[in-house]
């Protein structure tokens, strides 16, 4: 008697290669959550902070979190307020809503974390820990308040901004996702994310482009060639933030950094090409 297939059972039914086995609760969880990120985008600036604030608040926490694993007891409540604080006041600071002179306030603010330090009398590394302190607000909050500062780069609120790039970033995972998947061959750093091939990223590459040519045509705040060089910045940074996420996780053996995601993890696992694409992006519309 031969054995069955690799994919398929004794009793003769076929099941779906292992790679696809939570793609369907991928796509759903993938549904929601962007229905309701461009449904707060599209009706207006304060429907649009109050989700990313939220976004942002979870994906501190859970790096903090992530942080304790390895030992780490950094300041997870009073960097998370730091982080949304920064982040609000960036928004309101672009708004014009409040006066660039206050966001002066944020220096005592982050000194602040050596103060407390000082009143915790059992932490063996207190230096290491104000340091994730403040990786955390570099890592995750600064990057969410640049996302204000795409919003507002051409002087008044465009969500079409934030929407394309994430657009982008969407369909970059999904391209690469499906080429890796079936062409994946070469290993793109195998040293930290053995699954990630050469295939992927250009099938990631190719279907950002594609979009970008859309959105050229759709989103006209921005010219056709920014939205291709968008693409490629979202590609290649995105692509390196997943890498440092993984580098991270790896630094801490575990798999996904959280499990608020279903089928896609933790936020940090969701949003880490963003965190490290959105400097970029601010530089280029800025500067160019």
């Amino acid at each position: 008697m031969t054995n069955p297939p690799a994919n398929e059972p004794e009793n003769g039914t076929t099941t779906p290669p292992k790679r696809y086995a939570n793609l369907g609760m991928r796509a759903l969880t993938a549904i929601v959550g962007a229905t309701i990120v461009i449904l707060s985008l599209v009706y207006g600036p304060w429907t649009y902070f109050g989700v990313f604030t939220a976004i942002g608040l979870l994906t501190m926490l859970e790096f903090y979190r992530l942080a304790g694993l390895d030992g780490m007891v950094p300041l997870k409540f009073y960097g998370t307020f730091c982080g949304m604080a920064l982040s609000a006041g960036i928004f309101l600071t672009v708004q014009n809503a409040l006066p660039t002179q206050y966001m002066y306030l944020a220096f005592p603010l982050l000194a602040m974390v050596f103060f407390i330090n000082l009143y915790k009398k059992n932490a063996a590394r207190p230096f290491t820990n104000i340091a994730y302190t403040f990786l955390g607000i570099i890592y995750v909050a600064l990057p969410f308040a640049g996302l204000h500062v795409l919003a507002y780069s051409q002087g008044g609120y465009e969500y079409e901004i934030v929407l394309g790039c994430l657009f982008l970033l969407w369909a970059s995972d999904t391209g690469a996702y499906f080429a890796g998947s079936a062409l994946g061959r070469k290993k793109l750093f195998a040293r930290i994310s053995p699954k990630k091939s050469w295939e992927g990223f250009v099938g990631g590459l190719l279907t950002a482009c594609g979009v970008a040519v859309l959105l050229g045509y759709y989103f006209t705040v921005l010219r056709p060639e920014q939205w291709v060089i968008c693409a490629i910045i979202i590609v290649v940074a995105g692509t390196m933030g997943d890498l440092v996420e993984s580098l991270f996780k790896r630094s801490i053996s575990i798999k996904d950094s959280g499990s608020g995601l279903p089928g896609h993890g933790g936020w940090l696992d969701r949003f880490d090409g963003l965190l490290l694409a959105t400097p970029f992006l601010v530089a280029f519309l800025k500067i160019f």
